[in-house]
């Protein structure tokens, strides 16, 4: 079978998603090789991820966060630091949020497809997305600057240990360019057709 990206679209090849990329390959347009996640010994292997269960520093985790059916990555539900700004800029659903988190303590930039803005909170229920989607012009986009990460909800595929309620546990998001697991707590799992469905509380980078 094809070798496929990693579905992390992170905009490294030229295009804004994997999925993108995958069409320009097929189209003659892109090799394989601009991806910067491919390398020979993963051709012929059709998984998207292969996940360790150990981050980058050596930290085990239970499981994975990822994304619902359909979706392009599990949802992230963030709160600038300045909360009011999401009344005073107006902002909606398909704009775009740039930003770090920096209340956990990520030293990366996001850039965040808003799902649902709530402007008396000030939660911003989002996509985490390649930072091209910022780039093309074709939306509008907010950047905050710095943001707390309020949750997370996806489908946790288990690695170690299933998610527990009311536990604080160890997770990797599936998307994360760091390959770092976060602790979270587990606030609600579901267990239904399409896997176990979490939503995770008091993000932490540790």
């Amino acid at each position: 079978m094809a070798w496929v990206p990693p579905g992390r679209d992170c905009g490294a090849c030229g295009s804004a998603r994997c999925g993108e990329f995958e069409a320009r390959i097929a189209a003659g347009e892109k090799a394989p090789a601009d991806c910067p996640f491919y390398s020979l010994e993963k051709t012929g292997s059709a998984a998207r991820t292969a996940y360790s269960g150990s981050d980058v520093l050596g930290n085990r985790y239970d499981f994975v966060l990822t994304a619902f059916p359909g979706e392009p990555s599990a949802r992230k539900f963030i709160v600038p630091f300045r909360a009011d700004l999401v009344e005073r800029w107006d902002i909606r659903p398909g704009e775009i949020v740039m930003g770090r988190p920096a209340g956990p303590g990520c030293p990366v930039y996001h850039a965040l497809d808003v799902i649902s803005a709530n402007p008396v909170t000030g939660v911003l229920e989002c996509h985490t997305v390649g930072p091209l989607a910022a780039r093309n012009g074709q939306v509008k986009v907010h950047d905050v600057q710095a943001y707390h990460v309020h949750a997370f909800e996806g489908i946790a595929h288990v690695i170690q240990k299933p998610p527990v309620l009311g536990t604080r546990q160890r997770f990797l998001p599936g998307y994360c360019m760091m390959d770092l697991s976060h602790t979270a707590v587990v606030n609600m799992v579901l267990k239904k057709q399409t896997g176990l469905h979490v939503r995770l509380e008091d993000i932490r980078i540790q």
